[in-house]
């Protein structure tokens, strides 16, 4: 018992785990696994590519610029204007005084000082992305259409022959400017409507509206999103005469003035001046189509709403007379001039510091 024969040995050497659990299991070296290294866990690696120059360089883009200087503009002159423009729409809608002076005081007195800025906030935001959307258009779209005009010179355009009649179509006629102020108010426009609307809402009745989301929640409340787009027929064809006479008007002046004068450009003086008279001209043509957009937008408040533009003008001449179309045209002057001028000239002003000093011709 004591000894263990070399057979008994032999199996025990050779058992393995699943003999006796004294035994040690040995295998031969040929029959050995090579053990591998544990795996790594699963990973996954993302290299995301350099952004850095592509960005910059459209940031550089005179497109970009021109997009920015407008956004600046518009928003250091309604800073500086809102009173004006407080007054102007109050005097539109047939809100309060007939009279500028009575206007100022009736809502000082009863809103104070800051009643003048009534809306304003929300003024601010409509005007940065109207302002850079219509500038930026008009700037792009004048290009275009010039660079269209030169190939179509260059290839004499296409030509219709009828017989021994022989036609030639040209696009010379068109003034890239008119179209481009088009394209610009109206695109311009179809952005930033709502917001026209809530900044006269809150403008007209600061009561019933004391603050933007109780502004756009009442908007909403009283017709949906379609109410957010109150008075878009009148403003988009009151839009056309005025952005096409507004922006012909500026070019067309200062072109002629730096002519006359034999200078590459204006003095920040003269294109308050030249930008001052574009806005009247544009105005006055407009104006009319101007307070039947006003009478639209915020006539719903009043609970008369006219149903369309031409209702709307019916009304103010049936209450008014023609001079009812007019009505509050010595305010909107008095708001425009000041505004046309100081948007061009800090326009061109930023445009010298965002184009001219990166090296991109005006």
């Amino acid at each position: 018992m004591a000894f263990e024969s070399q057979s008994t040995k032999k199996e025990k050497k050779y058992s393995g785990v699943f003999g006796d659990m004294y035994s040690v299991a040995i295998i031969p070296k040929e029959l050995e696994l090579e053990k591998e290294p544990n795996p790594s866990p699963f990973e996954l690696q993302f290299q995301f590519p350099d952004l850095t120059q592509p960005i910059r360089g459209f940031l550089r883009t005179r497109e970009v610029g021109e997009f920015l200087s407008g956004a600046l503009a518009g928003a250091m002159t309604k800073a500086v204007l809102a009173p004006l423009e407080t007054i102007r729409t109050r005097m539109i809608v047939g809100v309060g005084s007939r009279n500028i002076s009575g206007s100022f005081l009736e809502v000082i007195e009863k809103q104070g000082w800051q009643g003048l800025w009534a809306g304003n906030a929300v003024n601010m935001i409509r005007i940065i992305p109207t302002q850079a959307i219509e500038f930026g258009t008009f700037e792009f779209v004048k290009r275009a259409m010039t660079s269209a005009q030169e190939k179509w010179k260059q290839t004499e355009g296409p030509k219709v022959q009828i017989g021994p009649v022989s036609l030639n179509f040209s696009i010379s006629w068109i003034s890239p400017v008119a179209v481009a102020g088009a394209a610009a108010g109206i695109s311009s426009t179809l952005v930033c409507h709502p917001l026209e609307v809530l900044k006269d809402r809150l403008t007209v009745c600061p009561e019933a509206y004391p603050s933007i989301g109780v502004a756009i929640s009442k908007i909403y409340k009283d017709g949906g999103i379609g109410s957010c787009y109150a008075g878009l027929s009148p403003t988009l064809i009151g839009m056309l005469p005025y952005s096409t006479c507004y922006y012909f008007m500026y070019e067309k002046i200062k072109k002629s003035y730096c002519q006359t004068k034999k200078k590459e450009s204006l003095s920040r003086p003269e294109m308050l001046l030249v930008g001052a008279l574009a806005g009247f001209t544009a105005s006055t043509i407009s104006f009319p189509l101007e307070v039947a957009r006003k009478r639209l937008m915020v006539g719903a408040m009043q609970g008369k709403c006219p149903p369309h533009m031409a209702a709307a003008l019916s009304e103010v001449i049936r209450e008014e007379g023609l001079l009812g179309l007019y009505r509050g045209w010595g305010a909107s002057c008095l708001k425009v001039m000041p505004s046309s001028g100081i948007t061009w000239m800090f326009y061109e002003a930023w445009k010298d510091i965002l184009l001219v000093q990166r090296h991109h011709p005006l």
